[in-house]
C-alpha cells in the first residue's frame, strides 16, 4: 500500500509539471493548446527509442527482439537526455507554433488538436518501412539510470523503520523518479515566475489580452509566441524523457488526445495563470481518478461479489450493472465539475491575482452599469 501512494504522489507531481507547462501557453500567453501531450510523447520517445534495444531492430520485424540485443547507449545517458528532452520539446513547439501564428481562439484550438492526433498516429505507425517506434505495440524494455548501492543503503537506513519492512530496488526507483518529478516541478515553478514578472511576462500578458493593442505597443508578436510555445512543450519534453525510464514502457495509447484534454482540466480547475492553483488542480485531478473513483469501483466489485442487500428497497448488490461503475464516468465528472466551476468559481480554486481583479472588475460593472460609463452630454 506504501507503493500505491508513491505512485499517486509521483503521478501528481508528473501532471503537474505538465499543468505548470501548459500553464505557461493558455494561462500566460492566452493561447489555446490542445496538443500539450503530443510534446510530452516526443520527449519519452526521444529516450524509448535511445535508451532500449530499438536502434539495432530497424530492420528488424516489428514484436521481435533477438536474443542478446544490447542497450544502445549506457542507462546514465538518462540525465543527459533530461536536457535533451528540454531542447527537443522546445524545439517541436517552435515547428508547431510558425504555421499557427496567424491565427487565434478557436482556429488555434483546431489546429494544435490536428498537430496532436498527427503526433500520435506517426509513433502508431512508424514501425514500417523503418521500425523506428514498434508501432501500436510499443517500446520496451526502456532502461532507468543506474543507482549506486550506498545510495539505496544510505536510504534504507532511514526509509525501513518508517515503512516497516526492507526498502527493495523497485520502490527506491519509484521514491527516485518522484524526487525527480519534484526537482523540475521546483525548476518549473522558479522559471514560471520569473517569467511571469519579465518583460517577457507582461508581453504575453498584453498578447492574451488584447494582440492588436499589443502589437501597437511594439510587442513583437511572432517572437513572444514562439517563445510562449517553446517555454511550455520544453517542460513536457522532459517530464517525457522521465516519464519513459520509470514506466519501462511507452505506446501512442499514452498520448491520446483525451491526455491533453485532462491538463488543460487541470489548469482550468486550479485557475489559469495561477501557479500555485495549477498545482492543487493536477493534485485533485489526479486524486479523483486513481484514489476516489478507483476506489469506489473496487468498493462497489467487494459489494457485487457478497450477499448484501440493501434494506428499504430489497435490492441486491450482485445486481448492480458493471456500467453503473465510477470509474468509467470520470471524463463526465470532470466535465460536472469543470462547468460548475465555470458558473461558480470562474477563475479557479486559487485564482490568479491578475484574474481575480479582473473578475472582480467585472462583477462591478454589472451591479453598477453606470460605473465606468462617460456622461457624453456633460461632455
Amino acid at each position: 500500500r506504501n507503493i500505491f501512494y508513491l505512485e499517486v504522489l509521483c503521478q501528481i507531481s508528473v501532471f503537474s509539471a505538465l499543468a505548470l507547462g501548459l500553464n505557461i501557453v493558455v494561462g500566460f500567453a492566452g493561447l489555446l493548446d490542445l496538443c500539450y501531450v503530443a510534446f510530452y510523447a516526443v520527449g519519452a520517445y526521444l529516450w524509448a527509442f535511445f535508451g532500449s534495444q530499438q536502434p539495432y531492430l530497424l530492420q528488424a520485424i516489428p514484436g521481435t527482439t533477438p536474443p542478446g540485443t544490447p542497450f544502445f547507449l549506457p542507462a546514465n545517458m538518462f540525465y543527459l537526455f533530461i536536457i535533451l528532452g528540454l531542447g527537443l520539446g522546445a524545439l517541436t513547439g517552435i515547428l508547431l507554433g510558425l504555421p499557427v501564428l496567424r491565427l487565434r481562439g478557436d482556429y488555434l484550438a483546431i489546429v494544435t488538436l490536428g498537430f496532436g492526433e498527427v503526433i500520435r498516429v506517426l509513433a502508431n505507425n512508424l514501425d514500417k518501412p523503418q521500425n523506428l517506434t514498434n508501432g501500436p505495440q510499443g517500446i520496451t524494455p526502456i532502461q532507468r539510470p543506474d543507482l549506486p548501492a550506498w545510495l539505496l543503503d544510505s536510504v534504507r537506513v532511514v526509509v525501513n523503520p518508517i515503512v516497516g519492512h526492507r526498502v527493495t530496488e523497485a520502490e527506491f526507483y519509484n521514491l527516485f523518479f518522484y524526487v525527480a518529478a519534484l526537482v523540475v516541478i521546483l525548476v518549473v515553478v522558479v522559471v514560471a515566475r520569473r517569467l511571469d514578472d519579465s518583460k517577457i511576462g507582461r508581453a504575453w500578458t498584453a498578447i492574451r489580452e488584447d494582440e492588436v493593442a499589443a502589437i501597437a505597443m511594439g510587442v513583437p508578436l511572432v517572437r513572444m509566441k514562439l517563445a510562449a510555445f517553446a517555454c511550455g512543450a520544453s517542460f513536457a519534453g522532459a517530464m517525457g524523457v522521465l516519464f519513459a525510464a520509470s514506466r519501462t514502457f511507452v505506446s501512442p495509447e499514452s498520448f491520446s488526445f483525451m491526455q491533453s484534454i485532462g491538463v488543460l482540466s487541470m489548469v482550468i480547475l486550479g485557475g489559469i495563470g495561477s501557479i500555485p492553483g495549477v498545482i492543487v488542480g493536477a493534485a485533485v485531478v489526479t486524486i479523483l481518478n486513481l484514489q476516489v473513483l478507483q476506489g469506489l469501483s473496487l468498493f462497489l466489485s467487494q459489494l457485487r461479489q457478497s450477499d448484501a442487500v440493501i434494506p428499504i428497497i430489497n435490492f441486491a448488490w450482485k445486481d448492480l450493472s458493471n456500467q453503473l461503475d465510477p470509474a468509467k464516468y470520470q471524463r463526465m465528472l470532470f466535465g460536472i465539475i469543470l462547468v460548475v466551476m465555470m458558473i461558480y468559481r470562474p477563475a479557479g480554486l486559487i485564482p490568479a491575482a491578475r484574474r481575480k481583479r479582473e473578475l472582480a472588475k467585472e462583477s462591478a460593472e454589472i451591479d453598477d452599469p453606470a460605473n465606468g460609463q462617460v456622461d457624453h452630454g456633460a461632455a
